[in-house]
């Protein structure tokens, strides 16, 4: 990212408010720099001269005030920028998010989940920085500095010129070190990418590693990632640390050639005490806000690093959302309950045809059961139906266009092969997403889900430990019901619903759907391999390979 990057300003609106409140502070502490090192010099000066304390007494409150204001000012810098950092990463991330959603599932298929949350979570963690230190900093230097060296220059002209010839060397080191920078931290922020992604895979599959003994291997490559992140991460540092050293010896050899030139002229007498010494007081002031943002830039690399992350996401969803715009005026607001037709409806994975051409018709209130063998693009139908993948062809709900990311998803709900609870009640699992949970409509969907018998304030764990695996099936039904309940959507759509469970109970789910086809307006597509579930249906929509379709 660059050292203040546009796109920041437009996706962050309280990014302008901070830069105004810094560029404010940034001047009033300029004005102190240079009143301390007026009044200091005065101070010393005179006292040389003769002048007694009750005589220095208005040049010494005037000094301290100064000094007392600057302290104030350095408060009231790090309280804005604290407050600022955390406004400007609460509407990054919600706009982050936002683009995520908007981009949808497809979109994450060809990306790394981990990652993504790495950048939406600790990678905007590390903004703080940047905005706490580095872009306060920055600020102040463009204000600062110009300053500082136009005062030098009205007081003294040889000792400004002398500044500004060697103050670019400074920006030269920066810019030199900056690319050492930039290489390493990119290295290291994908060793951290690395190391969350191995992290969340062995815990997600720890048990199945432990069951066939290869949980050791894993902790030995997470030991390995670990160690090659602190290598990258001591990289970094030392850099950051040489760094440091450069831009110090640089500006200080920069203020020693202004200091020995009015030392020289000092002697000579071509130069006043006074005047002499306000410019050495100034001079390193004028050094001091460029070295710093040297010096913060490496602290601030991790945010800078997210942050390119996080505005290219936002970047895709924009232009996504560019492409749909037409198709938003052409498909205004939801459609309202109809027939689902497709005509020539096919998807794709790789250019590779897996669905269609398919034209169906899918009736109001109806049930209907899609089969055919595994690998022929059942799921890979759903998934565009809801719009995870793209797909030719035309899809239209009482005789409206369904047009992906303009129509929403509030029309279809949707149940997968997985049911992905989370810790917390089967109330809560069961009214996820819920606008205002209704634990009268929640033990409804239990029932068309024929898991009556759980009850709502019953407390799962983590990934929905504590129940069996067709309990979790039908609790992740029952919150599929719940949605189309309350959200009225058109279609409902279930996935191999019944794969984990027995007769019994499949028998009681096929009743319960039945039922709820019956009295209601629904339109149900259920996705199945089970005889029993195809017989229950009002109609078959048996597919076949793509290959053998054309």
């Amino acid at each position: 990212m660059k050292p203040l990057d546009p796109r920041l300003l437009g996706y962050a609106r309280a990014a302008r408010a901070f830069l105004a409140a810094g560029a404010l502070i940034g001047l009033a502490q300029t004005a102190c720099i240079v009143g301390f090192a007026w009044f200091l010099s005065q101070v010393i000066v005179r006292a040389i001269d003769g002048q007694s304390l009750s005589e220095l007494a208005p040049m010494i409150a005037a000094l301290a005030g100064v000094v007392v204001a600057r302290a104030v000012l350095l408060w009231i810098a790090e309280v804005t920028s604290t407050r600022g950092a955390a406004r400007v990463k609460s509407q990054l991330r919600s706009r982050v998010l936002a683009a995520i959603t908007k981009l949808g599932p497809g979109w994450m298929a060809d990306r790394n989940a981990t990652s993504v949350a790495t950048v939406t979570g600790p990678g905007l963690d590390a903004l703080d920085t940047y905005f706490s230190r580095y872009l306060p900093q920055l600020i102040l230097t463009a204000i600062a500095t110009p300053i500082v060296v136009l005062v030098i220059f009205l007081q003294d002209w040889p000792s400004a010129l002398g500044v500004v010839l060697t103050l670019p060397i400074i920006p030269v080191f920066m810019i030199l070190i900056g690319w050492a920078t930039q290489t390493v931290q990119k290295k290291q922020w994908h060793l951290l990418n690395a190391l969350s992604t191995s992290f969340l895979d062995v815990v997600g599959g720890l048990a199945t590693l432990t069951l066939f003994g290869r949980a050791a291997r894993q902790a030995e490559r997470i030991r390995v990632v670990t160690e090659q992140y602190r290598v990258q991460t001591m990289k970094v540092l030392r850099v950051s640390f040489l760094s440091g050293f450069v831009l110090e010896l640089v500006s200080s050899l920069a203020v020693a050639v202004v200091a020995v030139s009015v030392g020289l002229r000092l002697i000579d007498g071509s130069l006043g005490l006074s005047v002499g010494l306000f410019v050495l007081l100034l001079a390193p002031e004028a050094f001091l806000p460029l070295r710093q943002v040297g010096t913060q830039f490496h602290a601030a690399a991790d945010g800078v690093a997210a942050a390119d992350d996080v505005f290219e996401i936002i970047d895709a969803a924009s232009a996504r959302g560019a492409e749909a715009g037409t198709a938003a005026q052409s498909a205004p607001g939801r459609p309202s309950a109809g027939a689902l037709v497709l005509t020539g409806f096919g998807a794709a994975y790789d250019d590779q045809p897996v669905v269609g051409p398919i034209d169906a018709e899918f009736p109001t209130g109806s049930f209907t059961a899609i089969t055919g063998p595994s690998g022929v693009g059942k799921s890979t139908l759903v998934a565009a139906l809801l719009g995870f993948i793209g797909h030719t062809g035309a899809v239209t709900l009482g005789g409206r266009a369904i047009e992906a990311g303009a129509t929403g998803l509030d029309w279809i709900s949707w149940c997968g092969q997985r049911p992905g609870l989370l810790a917390g009640s089967v109330f809560e699992n069961v009214t996820l997403g819920s606008r205002a949970p209704d634990r009268e409509l929640a033990a409804r969907a239990l029932g068309v889900a024929a898991a009556d018998e759980l009850e709502l304030d019953r407390m799962l764990g983590v990934a929905g430990a504590g129940v069996s695996g067709g309990q979790a099936q039908r609790i992740s039904i029952a919150r599929a019901v719940y949605r189309a309940l309350e959200r009225t959507s058109a279609v409902l759509v279930l996935d191999e619903p019944s794969s984990a469970l027995d007769e019994l109970s499949e028998s009681r789910l096929v009743d319960g759907l039945r039922l709820l086809s019956a009295t209601t307006t629904l339109t149900l597509i259920v996705v199945t391999h089970r005889e029993a579930v195809a017989r229950a249906a009002d109609s078959i929509l048996s597919l076949e390979p793509a290959a053998m379709a054309a």
